[in-house]
């Protein structure tokens, strides 16, 4: 099923001066994207900050990606939630609003056990009329899904993916087919036989990262190049990184919302050397406009 894609960018919500979603600038960067390398986009997810996004905005982005999505495109919906019903709402509103599969997140904070989360999986795959996407991304939710939990949850209807962030599990799936849920293991999910990776640094070195895909004799090569992209960009909470490497090659991402802050000027700085490093900016002025928020 590799019909979603292969280089699957996150995609960043950008902001305006007040921090309102800024919807001209979204669609620019989302057929900037798909002209460097992306043939997918996640919609909302955390690199989206989804976490700080009403259903109303939300909903209104995804509506968005589906009406604008420069051809051949696939959209992928973030509609996660700890509170199951949330994720059965949002999983039937984009799933009416036209995406080509949603990525549902474990349910984080709650730490339910593991009949929770499959009872959970269970409502979301009911609700839905797409593929579902599966998120493991202990690191977030404290809450990891094993191999064989994953292999149990591929025996429900439309559950076909999963986004790997537990580098350590990393492995096949019965059942499922896997995406790379960190840049850093997108290599070693291509050598796997797998689709790709739902990814970060494809905001900046998108054509690079598309190769990996296209040249597998150069893929190890062009993997360890781009290993001080993939550290930069998480320097800090992301997206403060990467918007602030958007905002330094000319796109107007923006700032980001509270409890994430924006980037220090120690932290510019090592976004802009990388981004030189990589010869990304050249020709771009390399001082991003002043944003002050209250």
């Amino acid at each position: 099923m590799e019909e979603l894609g292969s280089v699957i960018t996150a995609i960043v919500t950008p902001f305006d001066d007040q921090l309102r979603v800024d919807e001209e600038a979204f669609v620019s960067l989302i057929n900037h994207l798909a002209a460097n390398g992306s043939d997918g986009f996640v919609v909302c997810g955390t690199t989206g900050e989804a976490a700080t996004l009403t259903d109303a905005e939300h909903l209104g982005l995804v509506e968005l990606a589906v009406r604008e999505r420069p051809a051949g495109v696939s959209i992928i919906a973030g509609a996660g939630s700890n509170d199951t019903r949330h994720a059965v709402h949002l999983t039937e509103r984009v799933c009416e609003l036209g995406v080509d599969a949603v990525l549902s997140v474990t349910p984080y904070y709650n730490r339910p056990s593991r009949r929770g989360i499959k009872r959970h999986f269970e409502e979301v795959a009911r609700a839905s009329s797409v593929p579902v996407i599966l998120y493991n991304i202990p690191s977030r939710t404290a809450t990891d899904m094993p191999n064989d939990l994953l292999a149990e949850l591929a025996q429900l209807e439309r559950v076909d993916y999963v986004k790997q962030a537990n580098d350590a599990n990393l492995a096949p799936v019965d059942g499922l087919r896997v995406y790379a849920g960190n840049d850093g293991t997108f290599a070693r999910t291509l050598d796997m036989g797998e689709p790709g990776g739902i990814l970060v640094a494809s905001h900046v070195v998108g054509p690079q990262m598309r190769r990996m895909v296209d040249e597998p004799e150069h893929r190890a090569e062009i993997d360890a190049s781009l290993r001080d992209v993939y550290e930069t960009l998480f320097l800090t909470a992301s997206p403060t990184c990467v918007k602030a490497a958007l905002n330094l090659l000319g796109h107007d991402a923006g700032g980001v919302r509270l409890p994430i802050v924006e980037a220090t000027v120690e932290e510019t700085a090592a976004v802009r050397a990388m981004l030189e490093r990589h010869g990304l900016l050249t020709g771009v002025d390399t001082v991003p406009p002043a944003r002050v928020h209250a």
